[in-house]
């Protein structure tokens, strides 16, 4: 009885610190979005934004290469420098990233459930959804599936998905300081766009057939 007490403890506890992990993670990264460290936050995007714009311009395998080039470059020339200073010095310091090779870097079992537990959500809902919208459960909802869906031809014949992904990235680091700064006027505007939706919206769904209302509530 003992054992199998402690053994719930101890999933629990487990799994108590893979979710403050995940916590923690998220946190992190709304750190960095909001730039609560400016230089974090800053060495990350330039390097995030790099990385984007080489594999524009570059195959992937030569990206990767490079980096791992330039990272090796570093780390080995750093090696020596401090294998040479201990060595004129005489002094016993040991390895310079012995600190980092001691770290614990491995990813546990918890942390790998929970992040498939929530992947499954995920997955499941948009399942749902898919199924929802693709066999026209409610019309207008597809209709705005379809509007989506053609204006994203359009994009598509302008952008290539890295460009996209250079977009995006460019709008995740930026769009947070512009908003703290604009929030009022952002807020208002978006109102206004809102109200605007629902209401044409709201005149579509009047206009269409009484049995395609119908098929909603039923």
């Amino acid at each position: 009885m003992a054992d199998s007490t402690s053994s719930r403890s101890d999933s629990s506890s487990s799994s108590n610190n893979s979710s403050s992990s995940l916590r923690d993670f998220t946190h992190s990264v709304l750190q960095l979005v909001h730039w609560k460290q400016p230089k974090k936050s800053a060495a990350v995007f330039s390097l995030s934004l790099l990385v984007l714009v080489s594999v524009a311009t570059l195959s992937i395998i030569s990206v990767v290469s490079y980096l791992l080039l330039a990272c090796l470059c570093i780390t080995i020339t750093f090696r020596v420098y401090k294998s040479v200073i201990q060595a004129v010095q005489k002094s016993d310091e040991g390895h310079p990233f012995r600190s980092l090779l001691e770290r614990d870097i491995s990813v546990s079992s918890e942390s790998v459930r929970e992040l498939a537990d929530q992947s499954l959500i995920h997955l499941n809902w948009l399942s749902c959804q898919s199924r929802r919208l693709l066999l026209v459960e409610d019309l207008v909802d597809s209709l705005k599936l379809a509007a989506v869906m053609w204006v994203m031809t359009y994009v598509g014949a302008v952008f290539n998905g890295v460009t996209i992904l250079i977009l995006a990235d460019v709008i995740f680091f930026t769009t947070p300081l512009i908003y703290e700064k604009k929030k009022v006027q952002i807020d208002h505007y978006i109102e206004l766009v809102r109200c605007r939706l629902e209401e044409t919206l709201q005149k579509l769904q009047n206009r269409l057939p009484g049995a395609v209302k119908r098929s909603k509530v039923e």
